[in-house]
């Protein structure tokens, strides 16, 4: 070997190896339209030359992910990309369990392009800890324009309107309302009547702020009056059921609405139902208000060069157009990012858009409390509880409002 050949090897073995982007992606993106999405994400960082290793846990409000992530944490195994929502993301950056983003952040321009409302959910003490992927909207009724017109009744657009039309549907042997019994979905039809009969204001007083007056006061008690009738427009089935299951009831026809976020929209889609012909969005009933629900990444610190780099690159692609694009347009949820042309999307995600603009306009656009945009996991869960108690029981309201003052008392 000459001298120059010898120098040039050992120039190549000492030369630092490339970081190979690779992360493993905790989320709960399972049912038929969120699969879809997440798959839209996966392609393209494998296309970017990143290596996805996919680890979903099943239940659309997230509460399996959050334990599996627990428990890889105190295993000394965290994830390197989690979808994480709310104070939750604080709470992680608070114990120095996240890498921070700013280099990102500050190439893609992120200060510029989010709203303040998901800008301050993704950054703790000034630094961006999380990527958003989207903006949900909870406050969503999903209606079956057929089934409605059959049984005679237009969509309700205050909830003695609702009533009435469910006690029609009822009555032709219709299921008025199609809903999945567990704790995070009457948490969030909770919220939705919270919103409807109390309005923004009240909205933030009760399940932002907490506070006890709120909490205990006649507007309260009409809102578990509201859920009691609720209770009574489901079928016997309900108990246990996926929100997707219960979907497939209002697109057979067995039911006629279903309140749910805007995910049920790429549920629908993925079954090749089309907006505005075979299901029509609709503002859940009573006063104007938008329920801010957003899911977002959190990259836990990683010293493995591989993982540092493609958690970099999944940031990036996360906010990038042509992922914000194809991704919400599957998701059923609108893009995170503030400057994306609309022509991609269908009359429901326009409608989301002009109304969140409006919601920040008239500050009545407020954090979702079943999704864990508003409080901490102890009150969550306490609201949660007391809420879906009196949803299967026969709890009168007077009583479902002092057990929920107290619970939350003590859960703060």
């Amino acid at each position: 070997m000459t001298a120059l050949a010898t120098i040039m090897a050992g120039a190549l073995m000492a030369a630092p190896a490339q970081a190979e982007p690779a992360v493993e992606v905790l989320h709960y993106w399972t049912s038929g339209g969120e699969s879809k999405a997440a798959g839209a994400l996966r392609q393209d960082f494998e296309a970017a030359g990143g290596k996805w290793i996919d680890a979903p846990v099943a239940g659309g409000g997230g509460d399996a992910a959050s334990t599996v992530l627990r428990s890889r944490v105190l295993a000394g195994d965290p994830p390197n990309a989690v979808q994480l929502k709310g104070p939750n993301i604080k709470d992680w950056a608070a114990q120095g369990k996240l890498a921070t983003l700013d280099e990102v952040a500050k190439a893609e321009n992120w200060d510029a392009i989010l709203p303040p409302q998901i800008r301050d959910v993704v950054t703790y003490k000034g630094h961006y800890y999380a990527v958003p992927v989207n903006i949900h909207r909870v406050n969503w009724m999903w209606v079956n324009p057929k089934v409605m017109e059959k049984a005679g009744v237009a969509i309700p657009k205050t909830w003695d309107e609702f009533n009435a039309a469910a006690d029609k549907l009822k009555a032709a042997g219709i299921i008025p309302l199609a809903h999945g019994g567990q704790p995070w979905q009457e948490g969030a039809l909770f919220e939705d009547v919270t919103l409807g009969l109390g309005g923004p204001d009240f909205y933030r007083k009760a399940l932002v702020e907490l506070d006890a007056k709120a909490l205990t006061s006649d507007t309260m008690v009409k809102v578990f009056d509201q859920m009691r009738k609720l209770r009574g427009y489901v079928d016997d089935g309900f108990p246990g059921r996926e929100w997707n299951l219960a979907a497939g009831l209002l697109m057979n026809g067995q039911a006629a609405m279903q309140i749910m976020g805007d995910w049920e929209k790429g549920e629908l889609t993925a079954a090749g139902k089309v907006a505005g012909k075979d299901f029509v969005c609709a503002h859940v009933p009573g006063q104007f208000g938008y329920i801010v629900n957003s899911d977002s990444f959190v990259m836990f610190s990683s010293a493995n060069a591989d993982r540092a780099a493609g958690q970099k690159l999944l940031a990036k692609l996360i906010l990038g157009k042509k992922f914000q694009e194809t991704f919400n347009v599957l998701k059923g949820s609108i893009p995170a990012r503030q400057d994306m042309a609309r022509d991609s999307f269908d009359e429901c995600a326009v409608k989301s858009m002009d109304d969140l603009k409006t919601a920040i306009d008239t500050n009545s656009a407020v954090p979702s409390m079943a999704h864990e945009m508003a409080v901490p996991g102890a009150v969550r869960g306490a609201v949660l509880d007391v809420v879906t108690a009196h949803f299967n029981s026969t709890m009168t309201s007077q009583e479902a409002v002092k057990r929920l003052a107290e619970a939350v008392d003590l859960a703060k």
